[in-house]
């Protein structure tokens, strides 16, 4: 190994540490048995735990982001999937064309998103309900289906559709036992991806959830601004886990996926 091969291997095991310090710190302090936020802890317990388990305001954030989270993976997963199959039979201009429309929340600032979202659902009455933030959430979610999907698609032999078409199966027939099967590793993805972006989202829910619709994150960032107590680092510890695996789960599909496709 040489000189800069080991300083590289040093560059990249600090970034990481400086990285991954922070929610070292976080998982830490919610075992704390501290009544306020202190580092280091005097003492380890599960005290912050029980105190989020029996909190109804957190239960109910909770299971409403796990909810408005489901909703969104089925929208999302489903309309992605079908923009994916049928962006990959439109010609060259009208499939940038419209690629370029669909991911356009993964390049628009989200404050825009969320500020446009709000003026056009107000005047549906739509501002405060788990259904708007369902609505606005697959919106930002699609993208990440589509392109999940479309990694997939390109390593697809449609020649299988065809011949599947020409020994008699229908259109869906052929999607559900050819096509499916082929890129469900990049839909399932996709769908994981959903499911994190809505579970994790806040900037729209700032505007949306309104008093009746209060998602995890949005009680999260009330409860930094307005009652700080290490409740808020067992919660975040919690979520944290609940991210990390879909991604660990994410990656370990993609590896398939490829091997798939390559194979």
């Amino acid at each position: 190994m040489t000189g800069g091969q080991r300083l590289m291997r040093v560059v990249v095991a600090l970034i990481l540490l400086v990285m991954i310090a922070p929610i070292v710190v976080v998982v830490l302090l919610s075992f704390s048995s501290a009544s306020y936020l202190t580092f280091p802890p005097p003492a380890f317990g599960l005290r912050w735990y029980r105190e989020y388990l029996g909190s109804r305001d957190w239960l109910d954030a909770t299971w409403l982001s796990f909810e408005v989270a489901g909703a969104v993976v089925v929208l999302s997963t489903i309309l992605g999937t079908l923009a994916t199959i049928g962006l990959t039979r439109l010609p060259p201009l009208a499939r940038m064309l419209a690629t370029g429309v669909i991911l356009s929340p993964l390049i628009m600032p989200v404050i825009i998103v969320a500020i446009g979202v709000y003026y056009a659902f107000a005047k549906y009455g739509l501002v405060g309900t788990p259904a708007g933030l369902v609505l606005a959430h697959t919106c930002l979610a699609v993208p990440f289906v589509v392109t999940s999907v479309g990694a997939s698609l390109a390593g697809f032999d449609r020649r299988l559709e065809q011949a599947a078409l020409s020994l008699g199966a229908t259109p869906f027939g052929t999607f559900r036992q050819v096509t499916l099967p082929l890129i469900f590793p990049g839909v399932l993805v996709g769908a994981l991806f959903a499911f994190i972006t809505s579970f994790d989202e806040l900037v729209v829910a700032l505007f949306l959830s309104g008093a009746n619709a209060v998602t995890l994150p949005r009680r999260m960032w009330e409860d930094l601004r307005y009652a700080l107590d290490p409740t808020i680092a067992a919660v975040s510890t919690l979520t944290i886990v609940l991210t990390v695996a879909p991604l660990l789960w994410a990656h370990l599909l993609r590896r398939r996926a490829d091997r798939l496709r390559l194979g």
